[in-house]
């Protein structure tokens, strides 16, 4: 069987609006925000020591400053408008770097794995149609976080190189018919798709490796794209309302910046599990599974 099949697809793409509502059924059933509720606080709690790991084992072979303004460009993606309050942390702590010890590196990486860890368990309520079927050893899913944050860090060195070399080209200017044009634009639009290019493939990644089972590159793409696409429509709707509307920080005063954040992670956990629920629903459309949703809890009535 191909892996992209040429039915499921024309069915997807032939009623498209009845498989968005599959896959909102789908989601709904197998409790989606409440699994992405778990997935944004144990995020909120990984964030910041995975930041400092990822900075100060990279802080020995880029410089600092450059590190953490690529850090904290790519990161205003995640959490618009709160960016700069994470990386002042992150920064103080790389200045107090000489005091880490083991144990506390040891902690970090702890408090790191969490939300993988709980991710891999929301993955596999989303696909349970898999896990009926297959089953991942205990040690698999124990090293499986440390080997993303692994990936991670190299991520995090290649972007910086990449975006650093972009914002030198920036810096220049090619003189074209007599005129002299500047390659800002140029550069912008680069590291723009360089972002948005390493979040398609971030997401496609964590379809890939999450979910219990053997995933076709095709299918995790799909949810990537999906989930991008939501995420980019969400991230600019938060920027609008976080900058125009929001009264938060009168509210919650000091406890801005973690309502902020937190309430970013939800959205995006949000949509990084409907877009698994995405695969899901497709793996479903080829296997020919009917169009119907059952929860994975049902009420049960006694007889009168």
């Amino acid at each position: 069987m191909p892996i992209l099949n040429r039915q499921a697809v024309a069915i997807v793409l032939g009623h498209p609006l009845r498989f968005t509502v599959r896959c909102l059924k789908g989601f709904r059933a197998n409790q989606g925000l409440l699994l992405a509720g778990a997935v944004a606080y144990y995020s909120l709690l990984s964030i910041v020591p995975l930041l400092m790991l990822v900075v100060v084992a990279l802080s020995h072979v880029i410089d600092p400053a450059d590190l953490l303004e690529t850090i904290g460009h790519y990161l205003e993606w995640l959490v618009p408008g709160q960016s700069g309050a994470i990386v002042a942390e992150v920064a103080h702590f790389l200045e107090h770097r000489d005091l880490v010890g083991w144990l506390l590196v040891l902690t970090m990486l702890f408090f790191s794995s969490l939300a993988f860890t709980v991710l891999e368990n929301a993955m596999k309520v989303i696909f349970i149609h898999r896990v009926a079927s297959r089953r991942r050893h205990y040690l698999t899913s124990a090293i499986l976080p440390y080997c993303y944050i692994l990936c991670l860090g190299v991520g995090a060195l290649i972007v910086t190189l990449v975006a650093g070399s972009l914002q030198v080209i920036g810096a220049e200017s090619v003189r074209l018919f007599g005129v002299e044009w500047s390659l800002e634009g140029l550069s912008g639009a680069l590291l723009y798709l360089l972002g948005l290019g390493g979040e398609v493939l971030l997401l496609s990644s964590i379809y890939m490796v999450m979910p219990v089972g053997r995933l076709s590159w095709q299918h995790a793409l799909i949810g990537g794209v999906t989930a991008t696409v939501l995420w980019e429509i969400a991230r600019h709707v938060l920027v609008w309302y976080f900058s125009t509307l929001s009264q938060v920080n009168v509210v919650y005063g000091s406890m801005t910046t973690a309502i902020v954040v937190m309430f970013s992670l939800e959205i995006g956990a949000t949509l990084l599990l409907f877009g698994a629920q995405v695969i899901a629903e497709y793996e479903k459309v080829i296997s020919g599974a009917p169009d119907v949703v059952t929860p994975l809890t049902a009420p049960t009535h006694e007889a009168g």
